[in-house]
């Protein structure tokens, strides 16, 4: 299923947690791992970037030379020899340009089945744990093809089999792939199924609402099509905050990896959004993996 992963790093200084996540997952399916640093221009022209870095050593701007390139790869295949080497089935890769768009036209050019990134690129160690993912990963996240894992932390090895998977339901088109994504991951792990929707808690004042109680877990029920025999459960809360009841719930069941979709529903009362992937993503203790596009089902095959 992830037998060729691609993951991005602008760490020069040690082997990142993407990195490490991506390894680890690649592991399990023998695959290829492929490691892409990409070097930003100084600044762009409106003809476009002109072709200059920073040295990532002296600071100093330079030519984007073959010589350069080559320098910052031996450098970032040093700092994570010790992870990668032992594993052999890797390849680095330098690239130029504008980081979101290079990811994802790398991840075209190897068929990547999956993308893992930093949801704070390499800042983790700066204590931004708790902010709102880069640019650069909500850019991917909202165009690639394939879906994408964001990480924010060192995750235990144990923790990526993924046994317990927890799946958010808006109702949503982009939920509706993260629901087909899911399922086949749980069926690929032997993993346990956990759909959790959220409902708006009540104003004082207010009473009812349609879709509560039983007609609402079978809305459920008909939007995820689980089959009875992957082990699952629904689980309906009300709160004002996705992201914290997400994260809460995430949390309460030991959760391995929740798999969300990227873009808003057509309802106007949507409570899964943009800003709650970005929330979410930013603060979770185990891997998010984000669903934008249904091409990748295609990739996926019927396993």
């Amino acid at each position: 299923m992830f037998e060729r992963v691609l993951t991005a790093t602008d760490l020069l200084e040690a082997c990142d947690v993407a990195v490490i996540t991506a390894l680890e997952i690649v592991k399990r399916e023998n695959g290829k791992l492929f490691v892409l640093h990409v070097l930003e221009p100084t600044y762009f022209q409106e003809c476009g970037p002109l072709e200059t870095v920073r040295h990532f050593k002296t600071g100093e701007e330079i030519a984007a030379s073959y010589e350069y390139r080559e320098a910052v790869k031996n450098e970032l295949d040093q700092k994570c020899s010790g992870a990668l080497k032992p594993y052999g089935n890797y390849e680095i890769c330098i690239s130029y340009g504008r980081p979101s768009l290079e990811i994802r036209r790398w991840s075209r050019k190897y068929r990547a089945d999956l993308i893992v990134l930093g949801a704070h690129a390499g800042k983790i160690e700066e204590g931004l744990i708790g902010n709102r993912i880069g640019n650069t990963v909500e850019d991917v996240i909202m165009h690639a093809t394939v879906p994408v894992m964001v990480v924010n932390r060192f995750i235990p090895r144990d923790k990526l089999s993924f046994h317990m998977i927890m799946v958010c339901v808006d109702f949503s088109r982009s939920c509706g792939h993260a629901v087909e994504f899911a399922k086949k991951l749980a069926i690929k792990y032997g993993a346990r199924l956990v759909f959790f929707h959220m409902i708006p808690q009540l104003s004082a004042g207010e009473t009812g609402r349609p879709g509560d109680g039983k007609a609402l877990e079978q809305k459920l029920r008909e939007f995820c099509g689980i089959q009875e025999k992957i082990p699952h459960e629904f689980f309906i809360a009300e709160g004002t905050h996705p992201s914290t009841e997400i994260l809460h719930i995430a949390r309460e069941k030991n959760v391995d990896v929740i798999v969300m979709g990227s873009h808003t529903s057509m309802s106007e009362k949507t409570w899964y959004v943009g800003s709650v992937v970005d929330a979410v993503s930013a603060q979770s203790p185990c891997p998010v993996i984000v669903v934008t596009h249904p091409e990748l089902f295609a990739k996926m095959g019927t396993e």
